[in-house]
This record gives structure tokens, sequence and C-alpha cells, in this order.
């Protein structure tokens, strides 16, 4: 395998023209003919280069609305020949091959097109078929042909044959090969993904999953494993397409825990009030609703100020100045928010290991999605967790209903409980969580844990008591025992919200109604692992 390889001919055939005249303009200065396709072609004759048609080529125009222009023995025996076997260059000479040294082809925009919400056939139009049959073909002979697929390769590209006098290594076209055979692997997967969910099927037979890679991370979730942060392409308001105006790049974990802080917040409509979310450890530490941005970030953070430390804080609303002074009291890792004023940002330019992001909009909770998580030897995909419940959708089991104070915090304390770590437990008080156990293997457990942590703020804040007296409380999952309900109103919660569904829920709800408890069930459970 030879490593240094001329490029004497390239054929270009791109949608995205960004780039594309320096390109041919740098490639006819090191006398590379030219070889193009539609509208690749008349933009670089618009420059003034000459450029040779593909059905120059091939001795066929294109046709069917370009459906089939480069699928033909010149292109792809030109692609696929090896130039040391000397049966190769003997098919070529008979049938008149040309050596193509050099594809550059970016594909049909299928993910733009689905992105923007097109419709079924507009979509199918944007399924390239001879762009990716040409890649695969470069990538296979790569021993002699370059292939680029991404206008972000073409200074690597003219850098290398500047290099070396009009040629390229064998490493930087292996190079290439890699990222070109990804590039089809993540759009194959795009369109398998598409089509799944144009037929509704959520296991096909095979399932593809691709990414365009946005981040190399220092490390992951500890710093002796590496990490990498990979975009789908799906343009979900969140960490993925947000814009960070200072501080230093993102970890994994801050990743991680902003994803989960912006995804609870999103549960809050910001037509509905304000909501401060903070997370620790992909864990609520505090959450609230109030009449101002500031108010609300101050309630969330006197649920567990401890916890709060060095956290990832999430709102609904832009970003003030008066709710970014509030937040500069303590260290803070992240601050994601829709928007952001001019203020707001000036406060925390002072403050340069704060990253602040914002996304332009929020998450949509009802929105479709899909999870993957992996497994030795394989990995598990389902349904983003959608669920929703209004008062209307909850059955009252005991004999005491909820008062329409109650009724709200239950609500709001089932949104937050979605986004715990099972086995969760969250007790709320005026729309803002007083206590959360998470992650516990016991029920019980959690609802101790959540109890103590009030006990510590009241104590904290110098209050009276604990603001779990007179909370609603929250399970993600159903009590298979009363001892966990007892727990939670011993810490003085007086209403309910669980799924229900226990083989003892009698004896739940008979325990309930001994203590005076208003208790609901929603039918629907949020186990989070």
């Amino acid at each position: 395998m030879t490593d240094l390889q001329p490029v004497r001919r390239a054929l270009l055939s791109v949608s995205d023209k960004s780039g594309l005249v320096e390109l041919g303009q740098a490639l006819a200065g090191h006398s590379v003919e030219l070889v193009s396709t539609g509208g690749t072609a008349r933009t670089l004759r618009e420059a003034g280069l000459d450029v040779r048609d593909v059905s120059e080529l091939t001795g066929f125009p294109e046709m069917m609305d370009g459906r089939v222009k480069t699928l033909h023995p010149m292109v792809h025996g030109g692609l696929l020949s090896l130039r040391d076997d000397p049966a190769h260059q003997a098919s070529m000479e008979k049938h008149r091959i040309g050596a193509i040294d050099l594809l550059v082809v970016n594909l049909y925009p299928f993910e733009a097109t689905v992105a923007k919400g097109a419709g079924y056939a507009e979509c199918i139009e944007n399924i390239d078929i001879g762009g990716p049959a040409m890649i695969r073909a470069a990538a296979k002979n790569h021993a002699f042909v370059n292939v680029v697929v991404d206008a972000a390769d073409y200074a690597l590209l003219l850098s290398q044959l500047s290099e070396n006098d009009g040629a390229t290594t064998l490493a930087f076209r292996q190079e290439l090969a890699l990222t070109a055979y990804a590039r089809t692997a993540a759009y194959d997967a795009a369109v398998s993904g598409w089509m799944a969910g144009q037929q509704k099927n959520a296991a096909p037979r095979f399932r593809a999953v691709g990414g365009t890679l946005a981040q190399t991370l220092r490390y992951g979730e500890n710093p002796h494993q590496s990490a990498a942060f990979y975009k789908d392409g799906t343009n979900r308001p969140g960490v993925a397409t947000a814009m960070q105006h200072q501080g230093k790049d993102l970890s994994y974990n801050n990743i991680n825990d902003t994803d989960a802080a912006f995804e609870l917040v999103s549960e809050f409509a910001a037509a509905d009030g304000p909501a401060c979310a903070i997370i620790k450890h992909a864990n609520p530490c505090g959450v609230a609703r109030a009449d101002t941005l500031k108010e609300a970030y101050s309630r969330a953070f006197d649920c567990d100020r401890t916890s709060a430390f060095g956290g990832i804080i999430a709102l609904n609303q832009p970003l003030d100045e008066a709710t970014a002074q509030e937040i500069t009291g303590i260290f803070t890792e992240v601050v994601i928010a829709p928007e952001a004023d001019e203020a707001a940002k000036a406060v925390f330019a002072a403050k340069k290991n704060l990253r602040l992001l914002t996304t332009g909009g929020m998450a949509d909770p009802a929105s479709a999605a899909m999870t993957i998580r992996q497994v030795s030897g394989g990995f598990l995909t389902q349904d983003k967790d959608t669920g929703h419940i209004d008062a209307g959708d909850l059955r009252v089991v005991t004999k005491r209903a909820p008062s329409d104070r109650e009724m709200a915090d239950l609500i709001f304390a089932w949104r937050v409980a979605k986004h715990v770590k099972s086995n969760a437990i969250v007790y709320v008080k005026d729309g803002a969580t007083v206590g959360v156990g998470a992650g516990q293997m016991s029920r019980v457990d959690s609802a101790l844990i959540a109890a103590k942590k009030a006990e510590r703020m009241a104590q904290a804040l110098n209050l009276p008591e604990p603001l779990t007296i007179g909370s609603a409380v929250a399970s993600d999952a159903f009590f298979p025992f009363a001892d966990g309900l007892m727990e939670a109103a011993a810490a003085g919660a007086t209403a309910v919200i669980q799924p229900g569904g226990s083989m003892r829920d009698d004896e739940v709800i008979a325990a309930a109604d001994q203590a005076g408890l208003a208790m609901v069930l929603t039918g629907m459970r949020h186990f989070r692992h």
C-alpha cells in the first residue's frame, strides 16, 4: 500500500456550497481536473473555474429529477479501481474509465428537512442515494482515494496537498475514510429512525443510532474515563442546542446534570409563572415557583442549601439582573435559561468559572423522544417519560379529599417526582419542594431522608418547625406497605399522591384515613433508574 498518492482528478457534488468555490480554486491551483454535477458545477463555473460535467464522463444525462446521475461504472470504476492491480488497470483502459483521486460529497440535508417539520414526500426526496454509494466506494478504496464529506475538512485537505506537492498521505486518507463511514452510518441512522417513527414501529428489527461530535471532553464521570459529547440533530431545546456565554467547557457531569435540570424546569410552562430547579448529581435538591424568578430561586435554594452548593440551576424564564445577583451568592457550576438580559450577563461576567447557557426556548415535556441505555452486550431503548396528569385525572381514595391548596401542591410534587431517581419521595409546600428523598433502596428511607433534610434546613433558617408540616407528598411508585406512608405522615404531610396498584392498597388507604390524610391515585408511576 503506497503512502503518498497524487490527486489529479476530483469529483465534487455537494448540497452545502459553503467553501466550495475556495476549494475549487485551490484544487485548480494544484492542477486538479474538476468533475461535478448540477448545482455544484454551476457554482464552480460561475466562479470562472473549468468544470467537466459528470454526464460527459458517463455518456448519460442526469435524469429522473437528478435521482440518477452518478450511479454509473464510469464513476464507481474510477473510485474503486486498485491503482496497483494490473487487471484493474487493464479494465480501466479497455472501458476508458478515468481514475478519480478525490471525492467531495456532502449529502442531501435529510436531517435538516426532518427537523424543520417537512412532510413525508419532501423527506423522502431528501434521502440521498448516489452520495452514500460514492462515499462508501471511495472510503473502501482509501489506499488510493480521498473522500471528504464535511466542509470542515477542506482546509486539512488543502494543507495536505500543499505539504506533499499535490499528494496526500495514507494516514490522512484513512482518517477521511473513518469520517466518511461514520457520516453515512449516522445518515442511515437518521433515515431509519425517521422511518420507524413514521410507521409507529417502536421496535424495528435493526436499530441504528448516530450523532455528530459536539465536544471531546476532558474525561467522563471520573478522570480515568475518556468521554465525548455528541448531538443527535433533533434540535430539542436544551444543553445540546444551547449557546454558552461564558465559563470553561462543560464536563461530562455538567452536561448530564444540566440536561436533568432543564428537562425538569421545562415541566413548568413559562406562561404559568417563574420556576427554578436546582440539580445536584442528576437529582433535584430544590424546585419552586413564585411571583418572580428571584423568589423562585430563593425558595428552591431554601429546600437544601447544602446540596445546592456547586449545583446546576435551570430557569423557565429569561434570567434577569436581580436573579443573577441572588445566584452569585454561592458557588454554582452552570445556569441554564431560555434567555438572559445584558444586565444579568454583566453580573455573571465577574464569575469567570460560572457557565451561563441560553437555549432560546423551553423543551416540550410532552414531545416524543427515545432514551437509550447501554447494557453489557447491547442497549435498551424506550420512549421518553412524557406522562402528565392534571387534577381531573386523579382518583380520590380517602374519606377526606385534598383542599385546593393541597391539590396544587400534590400536582407540583408529582411533576418533580418524575425527575427524581427511584425510590423517590418529594415533599412540597406552597409551590416549593421542602424535602427530597432520592435513589434509596427503600421507600421508607427516602421518606426519612427527605424529612431529615427538612429538619436540618428548619434549623439553618431558624424556622419554628420543618416545612414538611402541612406539606403534600409524592411517591413515584406505590406504597407496598403503609410504613412509608406513615413516615410521611410523621413528617407532617397532610396529603399524598401516588400511583396505587399495590396488593395492599386497601391497607395503605385505611392507614391514610386513620391518620386523617387526603390521598389521590394517579394510575401512573414514574420509575427513574
